[in-house]
Protein backbone atom coordinates (compact mmCIF):
# COMPACT_ATOMS: atom_id res chain seq x y z
CA UNK A 1 0.00 0.00 0.00
CA UNK A 2 1.34 3.29 -0.99
CA UNK A 3 1.70 5.65 2.60
CA UNK A 4 0.87 9.47 2.12
CA UNK A 5 3.55 11.77 4.12
CA UNK A 6 3.35 11.93 7.88
CA UNK A 7 4.56 13.50 10.91
CA UNK A 8 5.59 9.66 12.19
CA UNK A 9 9.18 10.46 11.83
CA UNK A 10 8.72 13.03 14.76
CA UNK A 11 7.86 10.07 16.68
CA UNK A 12 9.98 7.45 18.88
CA UNK A 13 10.67 5.41 15.66
CA UNK A 14 13.68 8.13 14.73
CA UNK A 15 15.67 6.62 17.43
CA UNK A 16 14.97 3.41 15.97
CA UNK A 17 15.71 3.59 12.20
CA UNK A 18 18.92 2.51 12.12
CA UNK A 19 18.10 -0.93 13.58
CA UNK A 20 21.38 -2.95 13.42
CA UNK A 21 19.83 -6.44 12.73
CA UNK A 22 16.16 -7.10 10.69
CA UNK A 23 13.99 -9.14 12.43
CA UNK A 24 11.02 -11.07 11.36
CA UNK A 25 8.48 -10.68 13.76
CA UNK A 26 5.29 -13.03 14.62
CA UNK A 27 1.68 -11.23 15.69
CA UNK A 28 -1.22 -12.80 16.80
CA UNK A 29 -4.00 -10.77 16.23
CA UNK A 30 -7.71 -10.63 16.32
CA UNK A 31 -9.23 -10.13 12.86
CA UNK A 32 -11.21 -6.71 13.79
CA UNK A 33 -11.28 -3.79 11.48
CA UNK A 34 -8.48 -2.01 13.13
CA UNK A 35 -6.25 -4.85 13.29
CA UNK A 36 -6.99 -5.32 9.39
CA UNK A 37 -6.12 -1.94 8.85
CA UNK A 38 -2.42 -1.42 10.65
CA UNK A 39 -1.33 -4.86 8.68
CA UNK A 40 -2.16 -2.65 5.69
CA UNK A 41 0.08 -0.11 6.92
CA UNK A 42 2.89 -2.12 8.42
CA UNK A 43 5.02 -1.02 5.44
CA UNK A 44 5.41 2.29 7.42
CA UNK A 45 7.39 0.13 9.89
CA UNK A 46 9.18 -2.24 7.49
CA UNK A 47 10.56 1.16 5.67
CA UNK A 48 11.53 2.47 9.37
CA UNK A 49 13.13 0.25 11.23
CA UNK A 50 13.92 -2.84 8.32
CA UNK A 51 11.91 -5.52 10.73
CA UNK A 52 9.17 -7.33 8.88
CA UNK A 53 6.16 -8.60 9.74
CA UNK A 54 4.18 -12.08 9.62
CA UNK A 55 0.41 -12.03 10.73
CA UNK A 56 -1.46 -14.56 12.33
CA UNK A 57 -5.05 -13.50 12.55
CA UNK A 58 -7.47 -15.08 13.88
CA UNK A 59 -11.34 -14.90 14.91
CA UNK A 60 -11.53 -13.75 18.76
CA UNK A 61 -12.47 -16.75 20.23
CA UNK A 62 -9.70 -18.82 18.90
CA UNK A 63 -7.58 -16.24 19.37
CA UNK A 64 -7.66 -16.07 23.32
CA UNK A 65 -7.35 -20.09 23.04
CA UNK A 66 -4.07 -20.14 20.90
CA UNK A 67 -2.23 -17.04 22.93
CA UNK A 68 -3.16 -18.69 25.91
CA UNK A 69 -1.75 -21.88 25.87
CA UNK A 70 1.16 -20.71 23.98
CA UNK A 71 1.89 -18.42 26.58
CA UNK A 72 1.29 -20.95 29.48
CA UNK A 73 3.80 -23.61 27.96
CA UNK A 74 5.96 -21.62 26.60
CA UNK A 75 5.70 -22.32 23.22
CA UNK A 76 7.26 -19.27 21.58
CA UNK A 77 4.91 -19.27 18.53
CA UNK A 78 4.60 -15.54 18.64
CA UNK A 79 6.85 -12.27 19.32
CA UNK A 80 4.02 -10.41 19.96
CA UNK A 81 0.18 -10.73 21.57
CA UNK A 82 -2.99 -9.23 21.18
CA UNK A 83 -4.14 -9.56 24.32
CA UNK A 84 -6.76 -7.35 26.82
CA UNK A 85 -7.45 -6.33 30.56
CA UNK A 86 -8.11 -9.93 31.45
CA UNK A 87 -4.97 -10.97 30.99
CA UNK A 88 -2.71 -8.43 30.75
CA UNK A 89 -2.14 -8.21 35.19
CA UNK A 90 -2.55 -12.20 35.62
CA UNK A 91 0.41 -12.89 32.90
CA UNK A 92 2.23 -9.60 34.06
CA UNK A 93 1.87 -11.45 37.61
CA UNK A 94 3.39 -14.82 36.88
CA UNK A 95 6.06 -13.21 34.62
CA UNK A 96 4.50 -14.06 31.56
CA UNK A 97 5.13 -10.78 29.81
CA UNK A 98 8.12 -8.33 29.10
CA UNK A 99 7.97 -5.31 31.31
CA UNK A 100 6.63 -1.77 29.22
CA UNK A 101 8.67 0.23 31.38
CA UNK A 102 11.80 1.54 29.66
CA UNK A 103 9.60 2.76 26.51
CA UNK A 104 11.10 5.83 24.93
CA UNK A 105 10.53 9.20 25.94
CA UNK A 106 8.93 10.59 22.82
CA UNK A 107 6.05 7.76 23.11
CA UNK A 108 5.03 9.37 25.87
CA UNK A 109 3.67 6.49 27.79
CA UNK A 110 2.44 9.14 30.51
CA UNK A 111 -0.29 10.40 27.53
CA UNK A 112 -2.02 6.62 27.76
CA UNK A 113 -5.56 7.16 29.27
CA UNK A 114 -5.46 6.21 32.82
CA UNK A 115 -8.39 3.73 32.56
CA UNK A 116 -6.06 1.96 29.89
CA UNK A 117 -2.86 2.22 31.52
CA UNK A 118 -4.27 0.73 34.74
CA UNK A 119 -5.95 -1.92 33.11
CA UNK A 120 -2.83 -3.49 31.65
CA UNK A 121 -0.23 -3.08 34.19
CA UNK A 122 0.24 -5.26 37.38
CA UNK A 123 2.03 -3.65 40.52
CA UNK A 124 2.26 0.10 38.65
CA UNK A 125 3.81 -1.33 36.02
CA UNK A 126 2.82 -1.50 32.68
CA UNK A 127 2.78 -4.95 30.68
CA UNK A 128 0.74 -4.02 27.42
CA UNK A 129 0.18 -0.78 25.51
CA UNK A 130 -3.13 -0.31 24.25
CA UNK A 131 -3.65 -0.20 20.42
CA UNK A 132 -7.29 1.10 21.26
CA UNK A 133 -9.58 1.28 24.00
CA UNK A 134 -13.11 0.79 24.12
CA UNK A 135 -16.18 0.76 26.25
CA UNK A 136 -19.72 -0.07 24.97
CA UNK A 137 -22.36 2.31 24.07
CA UNK A 138 -25.50 2.26 21.68
CA UNK A 139 -25.85 2.92 18.24
CA UNK A 140 -28.65 2.90 16.66
CA UNK A 141 -30.72 4.24 13.08
CA UNK A 142 -31.77 7.56 14.05
CA UNK A 143 -34.25 7.08 10.71
CA UNK A 144 -35.63 4.17 12.44
CA UNK A 145 -36.37 5.45 15.57
CA UNK A 146 -37.76 8.59 14.12
CA UNK A 147 -39.96 6.53 11.94
CA UNK A 148 -41.29 5.07 14.85
CA UNK A 149 -42.10 8.03 16.82
CA UNK A 150 -39.52 8.09 18.83
CA UNK A 151 -36.24 9.97 20.32
CA UNK A 152 -33.45 8.35 22.09
CA UNK A 153 -32.19 9.52 25.30
CA UNK A 154 -28.57 10.35 25.79
CA UNK A 155 -29.04 7.62 28.81
CA UNK A 156 -31.43 5.63 27.81
CA UNK A 157 -33.04 2.52 30.39
CA UNK A 158 -33.37 -1.16 29.36
CA UNK A 159 -37.40 -0.77 29.33
CA UNK A 160 -36.90 2.07 27.03
CA UNK A 161 -34.54 0.12 24.68
CA UNK A 162 -37.06 -2.81 24.56
CA UNK A 163 -40.12 -0.65 23.24
CA UNK A 164 -37.83 0.94 21.12
CA UNK A 165 -36.40 -2.64 19.69
CA UNK A 166 -39.97 -3.78 19.15
CA UNK A 167 -41.20 -0.18 17.29
CA UNK A 168 -38.33 -0.81 14.90
CA UNK A 169 -38.64 -4.40 13.75
CA UNK A 170 -39.65 -4.57 10.50
CA UNK A 171 -39.63 -8.47 9.92
CA UNK A 172 -41.30 -8.20 6.15
CA UNK A 173 -38.07 -5.77 5.70
CA UNK A 174 -35.35 -7.76 7.32
CA UNK A 175 -35.04 -4.92 10.01
CA UNK A 176 -34.25 -6.26 12.65
CA UNK A 177 -35.14 -4.25 16.19
CA UNK A 178 -31.98 -4.47 18.18
CA UNK A 179 -28.64 -7.16 17.23
CA UNK A 180 -26.31 -7.96 20.59
CA UNK A 181 -24.16 -11.00 21.28
CA UNK A 182 -25.18 -14.43 21.83
CA UNK A 183 -22.42 -16.27 20.44
CA UNK A 184 -20.49 -18.47 23.10
CA UNK A 185 -17.33 -17.03 24.60
CA UNK A 186 -16.51 -15.34 27.98
CA UNK A 187 -15.06 -12.82 25.65
CA UNK A 188 -18.12 -12.58 23.21
CA UNK A 189 -21.37 -13.12 24.36
CA UNK A 190 -20.25 -13.60 27.89
CA UNK A 191 -19.15 -10.56 28.14
CA UNK A 192 -22.00 -8.62 26.53
CA UNK A 193 -24.81 -10.57 29.37
CA UNK A 194 -21.97 -10.21 32.21
CA UNK A 195 -21.84 -6.49 31.58
CA UNK A 196 -25.71 -5.79 31.14
CA UNK A 197 -25.89 -8.08 34.51
CA UNK A 198 -24.40 -5.57 36.51
CA UNK A 199 -26.88 -3.23 35.82
CA UNK A 200 -29.93 -5.20 36.56
CA UNK A 201 -28.39 -5.95 40.29
CA UNK A 202 -26.34 -8.94 39.15
CA UNK A 203 -22.93 -10.54 40.08
CA UNK A 204 -20.90 -13.75 40.02
CA UNK A 205 -19.51 -13.81 43.19
CA UNK A 206 -20.52 -13.26 46.59
CA UNK A 207 -17.79 -11.70 49.03
CA UNK A 208 -17.20 -15.64 49.99
CA UNK A 209 -16.78 -16.44 46.23
CA UNK A 210 -20.27 -18.55 45.91
CA UNK A 211 -21.64 -17.94 42.78
CA UNK A 212 -24.83 -16.11 42.30
CA UNK A 213 -26.84 -17.55 39.06
CA UNK A 214 -29.36 -18.99 41.92
CA UNK A 215 -30.05 -15.13 42.48
CA UNK A 216 -33.74 -13.09 40.79
CA UNK A 217 -31.19 -10.31 39.52
CA UNK A 218 -29.76 -13.31 37.11
CA UNK A 219 -32.78 -14.94 36.07
CA UNK A 220 -34.38 -10.86 35.46
CA UNK A 221 -31.33 -10.42 33.40
CA UNK A 222 -31.62 -13.83 31.23
CA UNK A 223 -35.24 -13.27 31.19
CA UNK A 224 -35.43 -9.85 29.53
CA UNK A 225 -32.53 -10.21 27.00
CA UNK A 226 -33.77 -13.74 25.25
CA UNK A 227 -37.35 -11.97 25.57
CA UNK A 228 -36.16 -9.04 23.41
CA UNK A 229 -34.58 -10.92 21.32
CA UNK A 230 -37.23 -13.36 20.63
CA UNK A 231 -39.21 -10.68 20.09
CA UNK A 232 -36.90 -8.25 17.72
CA UNK A 233 -33.27 -9.48 17.40
CA UNK A 234 -32.37 -11.42 14.09
CA UNK A 235 -32.25 -15.05 13.66
CA UNK A 236 -29.70 -16.87 14.47
CA UNK A 237 -28.68 -14.69 17.03
CA UNK A 238 -27.31 -17.45 19.46
CA UNK A 239 -24.41 -17.27 17.25
CA UNK A 240 -23.64 -13.66 16.19
CA UNK A 241 -20.84 -12.20 17.79
CA UNK A 242 -18.84 -8.89 17.23
CA UNK A 243 -18.17 -9.25 13.87
CA UNK A 244 -21.70 -10.70 12.70
CA UNK A 245 -23.74 -7.66 14.28
CA UNK A 246 -21.44 -5.46 12.55
CA UNK A 247 -22.16 -7.08 9.00
CA UNK A 248 -26.02 -7.00 10.32
CA UNK A 249 -25.44 -3.20 11.00
CA UNK A 250 -23.89 -2.13 8.05
CA UNK A 251 -26.29 -3.97 5.60
CA UNK A 252 -29.31 -1.78 7.47
CA UNK A 253 -30.40 -4.93 9.28
CA UNK A 254 -30.75 -3.71 12.52
CA UNK A 255 -32.20 -0.59 14.39
CA UNK A 256 -30.18 -0.51 17.70
CA UNK A 257 -26.57 -2.56 18.28
CA UNK A 258 -24.88 -2.11 21.88
CA UNK A 259 -21.22 -3.14 21.19
CA UNK A 260 -17.90 -2.02 21.53
CA UNK A 261 -17.52 2.32 21.07
CA UNK A 262 -14.45 1.31 18.39
CA UNK A 263 -17.52 0.29 15.83
CA UNK A 264 -18.51 3.54 15.70
CA UNK A 265 -15.69 4.60 12.37
CA UNK A 266 -17.54 1.05 10.83
CA UNK A 267 -20.84 1.81 11.09
CA UNK A 268 -20.75 5.60 9.69
CA UNK A 269 -18.11 5.06 7.27
CA UNK A 270 -19.73 5.09 3.64
CA UNK A 271 -17.06 3.05 2.34
CA UNK A 272 -19.05 -0.06 4.23
CA UNK A 273 -21.87 0.88 5.40
CA UNK A 274 -25.44 1.64 4.12
CA UNK A 275 -26.60 3.66 6.73
CA UNK A 276 -23.52 5.66 7.44
CA UNK A 277 -25.58 8.87 7.26
CA UNK A 278 -28.45 7.84 9.89
CA UNK A 279 -26.57 6.88 13.05
CA UNK A 280 -26.77 7.95 15.91
CA UNK A 281 -25.23 7.31 19.88
CA UNK A 282 -26.09 6.85 23.13
CA UNK A 283 -24.80 5.28 26.68
CA UNK A 284 -25.48 1.96 27.52
CA UNK A 285 -28.52 1.42 29.50
CA UNK A 286 -29.19 1.10 33.09
CA UNK A 287 -32.57 0.04 35.31
CA UNK A 288 -32.24 2.98 37.69
CA UNK A 289 -29.61 0.80 40.09
CA UNK A 290 -26.62 2.69 39.69
CA UNK A 291 -25.28 1.13 37.17
CA UNK A 292 -24.76 1.12 33.54
CA UNK A 293 -24.46 -2.15 30.88
CA UNK A 294 -21.36 -0.69 29.57
CA UNK A 295 -17.88 -2.50 29.92
CA UNK A 296 -14.07 -1.49 30.11
CA UNK A 297 -11.70 -3.10 27.49
CA UNK A 298 -8.61 -2.63 25.89
CA UNK A 299 -6.75 -4.50 23.01
CA UNK A 300 -3.34 -4.34 23.40
CA UNK A 301 0.04 -5.21 22.46
CA UNK A 302 2.39 -7.10 24.73
CA UNK A 303 5.54 -9.31 24.25
CA UNK A 304 5.99 -13.04 25.78
CA UNK A 305 8.65 -13.59 28.15
CA UNK A 306 11.31 -15.29 26.21
CA UNK A 307 11.27 -13.88 22.95
CA UNK A 308 14.35 -13.44 21.26
CA UNK A 309 13.42 -10.77 19.10
CA UNK A 310 12.20 -8.39 22.42
CA UNK A 311 14.14 -5.27 21.17
CA UNK A 312 12.43 -5.27 17.73
CA UNK A 313 9.31 -6.67 19.06
CA UNK A 314 9.30 -2.92 21.59
CA UNK A 315 10.32 -1.17 18.34
CA UNK A 316 7.16 -2.73 16.67
CA UNK A 317 5.28 -1.79 19.62
CA UNK A 318 5.52 2.02 19.66
CA UNK A 319 5.34 1.69 15.97
CA UNK A 320 1.74 0.60 16.34
CA UNK A 321 0.85 2.50 19.69
CA UNK A 322 1.89 5.82 19.25
CA UNK A 323 0.77 9.10 18.32
CA UNK A 324 2.37 9.17 15.19
CA UNK A 325 0.28 5.84 14.37
CA UNK A 326 -2.65 7.61 15.09
CA UNK A 327 -1.25 10.48 12.71
CA UNK A 328 -0.40 7.96 9.95
CA UNK A 329 -4.09 6.23 10.03
CA UNK A 330 -5.74 10.10 9.84
CA UNK A 331 -3.68 10.97 7.18
CA UNK A 332 -4.70 7.98 4.94
CA UNK A 333 -8.37 7.35 6.39
CA UNK A 334 -9.40 9.99 7.84
CA UNK A 335 -9.83 10.86 11.64
CA UNK A 336 -12.79 9.39 12.29
CA UNK A 337 -10.82 5.70 11.64
CA UNK A 338 -7.85 6.27 14.31
CA UNK A 339 -7.45 3.39 16.86
CA UNK A 340 -9.33 5.56 19.36
CA UNK A 341 -9.59 5.43 23.20
CA UNK A 342 -6.12 4.59 24.32
CA UNK A 343 -4.57 8.25 24.47
CA UNK A 344 -5.31 11.47 26.31
CA UNK A 345 -3.98 13.62 23.32
CA UNK A 346 -6.11 11.94 21.06
CA UNK A 347 -9.43 13.71 22.93
CA UNK A 348 -7.67 16.95 23.10
CA UNK A 349 -7.08 17.05 19.24
CA UNK A 350 -9.53 19.56 17.73
CA UNK A 351 -9.27 17.29 14.50
CA UNK A 352 -10.87 14.32 16.27
CA UNK A 353 -13.13 16.53 19.03
CA UNK A 354 -15.21 17.12 15.36
CA UNK A 355 -16.00 13.14 15.02
CA UNK A 356 -19.52 12.38 15.93
CA UNK A 357 -18.91 9.82 18.30
CA UNK A 358 -15.44 10.92 19.92
CA UNK A 359 -17.23 12.27 23.33
CA UNK A 360 -19.30 9.42 23.47
CA UNK A 361 -16.90 6.99 23.18
CA UNK A 362 -14.89 8.82 26.03
CA UNK A 363 -18.21 9.49 28.41
CA UNK A 364 -18.43 5.39 28.18
CA UNK A 365 -14.88 5.18 28.75
CA UNK A 366 -15.00 7.64 31.72
CA UNK A 367 -18.23 5.70 33.10
CA UNK A 368 -17.07 2.53 33.60
CA UNK A 369 -15.95 1.45 36.85
CA UNK A 370 -13.81 -1.81 36.93
CA UNK A 371 -13.13 -1.95 40.80
CA UNK A 372 -17.19 -1.03 41.57
CA UNK A 373 -18.88 -2.84 38.73
CA UNK A 374 -21.87 -4.35 40.69
CA UNK A 375 -24.67 -2.88 42.49
CA UNK A 376 -24.23 -5.52 45.76
CA UNK A 377 -20.20 -6.08 46.77
CA UNK A 378 -18.50 -8.66 44.88
CA UNK A 379 -14.58 -9.44 45.39
CA UNK A 380 -13.06 -9.07 42.52
CA UNK A 381 -12.14 -6.28 39.92
CA UNK A 382 -13.66 -6.28 36.24
CA UNK A 383 -17.05 -5.33 34.45
CA UNK A 384 -17.52 -8.00 32.15
CA UNK A 385 -15.03 -10.08 33.55
CA UNK A 386 -13.93 -10.94 37.02
CA UNK A 387 -10.17 -10.36 37.25
CA UNK A 388 -9.08 -14.48 38.07
CA UNK A 389 -7.38 -16.70 36.09
CA UNK A 390 -10.46 -18.96 36.69
CA UNK A 391 -12.41 -16.88 34.87
CA UNK A 392 -12.03 -17.72 31.70
CA UNK A 393 -12.47 -21.60 31.72
CA UNK A 394 -15.66 -20.90 33.90
CA UNK A 395 -17.57 -18.01 32.12
CA UNK A 396 -16.78 -20.09 28.73
CA UNK A 397 -18.68 -22.82 29.78
CA UNK A 398 -21.15 -20.77 31.53
CA UNK A 399 -21.52 -18.39 27.71
CA UNK A 400 -22.32 -21.89 26.12
CA UNK A 401 -25.06 -22.93 28.57
CA UNK A 402 -26.67 -19.23 27.66
CA UNK A 403 -26.26 -19.21 23.86
CA UNK A 404 -28.39 -23.02 24.28
CA UNK A 405 -30.96 -20.49 26.25
CA UNK A 406 -30.39 -18.59 23.27
CA UNK A 407 -31.10 -21.49 20.51
CA UNK A 408 -34.16 -22.82 22.05
CA UNK A 409 -32.32 -25.81 23.50
CA UNK A 410 -32.74 -24.96 27.26
CA UNK A 411 -34.84 -22.70 29.63
CA UNK A 412 -33.61 -20.37 31.66
CA UNK A 413 -33.84 -22.12 34.94
CA UNK A 414 -31.72 -24.91 33.42
CA UNK A 415 -29.08 -22.74 32.13
CA UNK A 416 -28.79 -21.05 35.47
CA UNK A 417 -28.85 -24.01 37.39
CA UNK A 418 -25.86 -25.73 35.59
CA UNK A 419 -23.97 -22.09 35.69
CA UNK A 420 -24.49 -22.14 39.50
CA UNK A 421 -23.21 -25.71 39.73
CA UNK A 422 -20.18 -25.16 37.03
CA UNK A 423 -19.18 -22.28 38.66
CA UNK A 424 -19.54 -23.69 42.34
CA UNK A 425 -17.49 -26.55 41.53
CA UNK A 426 -14.71 -24.84 39.84
CA UNK A 427 -14.31 -22.38 42.54
CA UNK A 428 -14.27 -25.24 45.13
CA UNK A 429 -11.72 -26.85 43.23
CA UNK A 430 -9.68 -23.90 42.57
CA UNK A 431 -9.58 -23.03 46.49
CA UNK A 432 -11.55 -20.16 46.86
CA UNK A 433 -14.73 -21.87 48.90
Amino acid sequence: MKLKTTLIGASALALIAGAAVADTLTIATVNNGDMIRMQGLTDDFTAKTGHTVEWVTLEENVLRQRVTTDISTKGGAFDIMTIGMYETPIWGKNGWLVPLDDLSAEYNAADILPAMSGGLSYDGTLYAAPFYGESSMIMYRTDLMEKAGLEMPAAPTWSFVREAAAKMTDRANDINGICLRGKAGWGEGGAFITAMSNSFGARWFDMEWNAQFDTKPWKDTLEFFTGMMNESGPAGYATNGFNENLSLFQQGKCGMWIDATVAASFVTNPKDSTVADHVGFALAPDNGLGKRSNWLWAWALAIPAGTQKEAAAKQFIEWATSTGYIELVAANEGWANVPPGARTSLYENPNYKEVPFAQMTLDSILSADPNNSTVEPSPYVGIQFAAIPEFAGIATEVSQEFSAVYAGQQTVDEALAKAQAITNDAMEAAGYR
